[in-house]
């Protein structure tokens, strides 16, 4: 039977953008201003996002304690909520609409490794949350997935497929439980 051997990992075809300056000069950012808890202005890290390569809507919030890997490979629309502990971890782009909820401890996670291959080879997928969306405290959502329009993913949940507009999804992983009425 065949093994796991991560010895022979290979992540040779990845490349995270950027230089190697701008991905070290982030990875000080990232740890002194976004993932501190004690750093709560706002308008800093909207221009600091902006200026490694972000595009950053207005009224956008980032609230404390928010890791993001790639702000060159992140797109934002206007007046969105990223919540405590949130981490984007964009290995590829994710594209946050406008009005989404990013609920505390939320994960975007555009990256894993195919369990099928000796080598575990890194397997990515961008992630689309369109308008109105909201992702759950400490709900997952995974590499390749589009969350549709004004779709809830509900608290601890996991999004493995794509989730349709206006609808709940709940459990892990993820299922439609009822539309999301507005009024």
């Amino acid at each position: 039977m065949q093994q796991t051997d991560l010895s022979v990992y290979n992540n040779h075809p990845y490349h995270p953008g950027g230089n190697a300056l701008k991905r070290l000069l982030w990875y000080y950012v990232n740890a002194v201003i976004f993932k501190n808890r004690l750093f709560p202005i706002n308008g800093l890290k909207t221009g600091l996002l902006k200026l490694f390569g972000a595009k950053i809507g207005k009224g956008v919030v980032i609230k404390p304690a928010v890791n993001i890997k790639s702000p060159w490979l992140l797109s934002i629309g206007n007046h969105t909520w990223i919540g405590e502990q949130v981490w984007i971890d964009n290995l590829v782009m994710v594209t946050i609409g406008s009005n989404v909820c990013l609920s505390q401890g939320a994960i975007l996670q555009t990256g894993s490794h195919n369990y099928k291959k000796t080598t575990f080879d890194l397997i990515t997928g961008s992630i689309t949350l369109e308008d109105g969306a909201w992702i759950g405290c400490a709900a997952i959502v995974n590499q390749g997935i589009s969350v549709g329009s004004h779709a809830v993913l509900t608290t601890g949940s996991v999004a493995t497929k794509n989730l349709e507009p206006y609808f709940i999804y709940q459990g892990n992983p993820a299922v439609k439980v009822r539309a999301r009425e507005i009024s």
